[in-house]
């Protein structure tokens, strides 16, 4: 038996413009420019130019084509769009302000960038006689490497994922293969399952001699001894007088204890960055422009529009081809538009919290802030936050800076002011600086300087910083000037 019934329930629609705003948001400048260079070779109602023949109230495409070959009206599915409300009496150009364009003088030369260690690895890889198997497992364990060079996963680990996303069978021996080729790569270490076996590649790299050999034996069997500190035992067990010890530990203290530093500060720099933002001083008052001197203006092809609006004479398919891409054109302007909006809003935004910050380029006038802030702020969600912040730049008059450098957490004074953790981590940078290097400072006592200075700070809190700062402890320190690696006894 048949039964009519009513239901209500709640969905959620996606408009089609802002799935594609949501793939151009992670764009940098320059791929946003590649990006619209690609749409107009693949699509024709894509035009470069800033105007478009004048539009009347006619001119919205319809779903009747009126040709010679008459046909049914084709139903359309309901988009989320006015479609009268994308066409306007002068089609708009994705630049929606004057005040956005930034001429070339308007900011000073980019800072290089060089390509990521994974992109530099894999171009090695490519140099390799691998078979196509061995070059796709060869990038999966690329991928699988962490940003310090280091490769924590298994080999069991490694086979499974690799097994799983290839679909085919692979074990254990194939991957410690590749692996080990891998480790013949530069920089010397990538690829170290620990600290001691990335000592040891890098060792091995070196010119075979007594010390080279005597360096090898101290990390291979006296690893634990080195990261103490207890270099009096080592000295002791393999009956070494002090000289010899450090020239082998003034050798291994000028090995790399993360892979990717050698790779950062000897990088070939063919790639720069482009700032997003420009931040423009005038009268004592800070406004914020978009970079897009590179990008062209878009617009809607006239001959296409013609013929998505039935005023010229064509076949059904042909007019259905026509106006998908007439369609597509004006999601993809509109969606640039939609992205250009973010953008200004979130900066603007991120201006307002930190325009003491921007007004004199000081750490201190850095304030807390997170993605929420900014995210309650414009009424987005945080993950939109995060795309528009995550690889944007913005040139002050300062340098370029980062937007994720911006975002910090806080930390509370004894006086109840709250400052930004970017604050804590330059004092400590600071102190341990200025330290005597005869008598470094413990924690603790980096603790009671802080404290000493209105900043309640816990030792844990000391140490996770001073590690994001790749400063070693105060044992490390006392034997290794950092950066001069002249080691004292």
């Amino acid at each position: 038996m048949l039964k009519q019934t009513q239901v209500q329930k709640q969905g959620l629609r996606i408009a089609p413009t802002h799935i594609q705003m949501l793939n151009l948001l992670h764009l940098s400048t320059d791929e946003l420019v590649q990006q619209i260079q690609k749409e107009l070779e693949e699509n024709p109602a894509l035009e470069e130019g800033g105007t478009i023949a004048e539009e009347t109230e006619s001119d919205v495409v319809t779903d009747e084509f009126e040709g010679d070959d008459m046909y049914e009206d084709t139903p359309v599915t309901e988009e989320l769009y006015d479609w009268d409300s994308l066409v306007d009496d002068d089609m708009p150009n994705y630049k929606t302000q004057v005040n956005n364009y930034a001429d070339q003088e308007e900011y000073s030369r980019p800072i290089p960038q060089a390509k990521s260690f994974r992109e530099e690895l894999k171009d090695q890889i490519h140099f390799l006689p691998l078979t196509e198997r061995q070059q796709q497992i060869a990038e999966f364990i690329l991928d699988s490497i962490d940003d310090d060079g280091y490769l924590r996963y298994s080999a069991e680990d490694l086979a499974d994922d690799i097994s799983f996303s290839l679909n085919v069978f692979i074990d254990e021996e194939e991957i410690e293969s590749i692996r080990k080729l891998i480790q013949h790569l530069d920089p010397p270490g990538i690829g170290a399952r620990d600290l001691q076996e990335c000592l040891l590649l890098q060792l091995s790299r070196r010119e075979t001699d007594e010390n080279v050999l005597l360096a090898c034996t101290i990390v291979e069997d006296y690893m634990h001894e080195i990261e103490t500190g207890n270099y009096d035992r080592i000295v002791r067990l393999l009956g070494l007088d002090y000289e010899r010890m450090q020239e082998v530990l003034k050798l291994i203290s000028s090995l790399q204890p993360k892979p990717i530093y050698s790779d950062a500060a000897t990088a070939t720099v063919n790639e720069y960055i482009v700032p997003d933002f420009i931040l423009q001083y005038e009268n004592g008052s800070i406004r914020v422009i978009l970079n897009s001197k590179n990008a062209p203006e878009l617009r809607l092809s006239r001959a296409m529009l013609d013929i998505a609006q039935g005023k010229a004479k064509t076949d059904k398919s042909t007019y259905q081809f026509v106006k998908n891409k007439v369609d597509s054109a004006r999601w993809f302007i509109d969606a640039i538009q939609q992205r250009e909006n973010t953008m200004l809003s979130t900066m603007n935004a991120i201006l307002q919290l930190q325009y003491d910050y921007f007004a004199s380029g000081e750490i201190v006038d850095l304030k807390p802030m997170i993605l929420k802030d900014i995210a309650d702020m414009i009424g987005m969600d945080i993950s939109t936050i995060s795309r528009v912040t995550s690889t944007r730049y913005v040139q002050t008059p300062f340098g370029i800076i980062p937007l994720k450098q911006l975002f910090t957490e806080k930390t509370i004074r004894e006086d109840g002011e709250e400052v930004s953790t970017m604050e804590v981590k330059e004092l400590i940078a600071d102190i341990i600086e200025n330290e005597d290097k005869n008598h470094t400072l413990s924690d603790k006592e980096i603790v009671d300087l802080l404290v000493s200075r209105g900043y309640s700070i816990a030792r844990r809190t000391v140490v996770k910083y001073r590690d994001q700062l790749n400063i070693p402890s105060a044992k490390l320190r006392k034997w290794t000037d950092v950066g001069k690696h002249k080691l004292r006894i």
